[in-house]
């Protein structure tokens, strides 16, 4: 049986996904629970500290799926499935992207935190295009700060697409994910090799 910590989460990142940040606060969130502020006020004084453990819960599902990949048939593999995992995750606590801008200006501490994962996540992707170009999946590069600037485009591709779903469809569900989990998956496929294009086709037919 989940605690009443645990509880707020899962209630506030239901309400935070389906009504919009700006729409819920402490009081929504204790209401729907069928308890006092008092009590939720307990647990978390600030909505800002549910946002910023929604936020922490988030980067900890993200960093299993880089754990996981040791498992997947190839570094191609690995990547797709990380892929996939973060996107889900992503949809699983959209109201993030949905807000991106305004968490980013008003929660400091997740905004620094941010910042710095971002340049830990560029050097494990760099480390997985370099296994990727030793395997014999990516070609060299051409230009210079190709594979970074691959990294930046999916980076930015996979923080936005949410905001692009809800406005070119109104809604979003997870029929959404694999839409555009094509779409970003796509962003490598010019940079693979004759044996990387193989493995590319046999991920999409499975």
């Amino acid at each position: 049986m989940k605690k009443t910590k645990e509880l707020i989460l899962d209630t506030a990142l239901q309400l935070f996904n389906n009504q919009g940040l700006s729409n819920v606060k402490l009081r929504t969130i204790a209401i729907e629970m069928g308890i006092s502020q008092g009590n939720l006020n307990y647990h978390y004084k600030k909505r800002e500290d549910i946002i910023e453990a929604l936020y922490f819960q988030l980067v900890k599902n993200i960093d299993e799926s880089f754990k996981l990949k040791k498992e997947s048939k190839s570094v191609l593999h690995a990547l797709f499935h990380i892929s996939d995992t973060i996107m889900t995750n992503f949809y699983n606590h959209r109201f993030i992207f949905l807000d991106f801008v305004q968490i980013m200006r008003e929660n400091k501490k997740i905004r620094t935190h941010y910042l710095k994962l971002t340049k830990q996540r560029e050097h494990q992707f760099m480390q997985l295009f370099d296994l990727l170009i030793k395997d014999g999946f990516l070609r060299n590069p051409i230009l210079e700060n190709e594979y970074i600037n691959l990294y930046k485009r999916t980076q930015i591709m996979s923080n936005f697409w949410i905001s692009s779903a809800v406005i070119n469809s109104k809604s979003i569900s997870k029929k959404s994910i694999s839409n555009y989990s094509e779409l970003i998956n796509q962003n490598i496929f010019p940079y693979l090799t004759k044996k990387g294009k193989a493995v590319y086709h046999s991920v999409l037919s499975c």
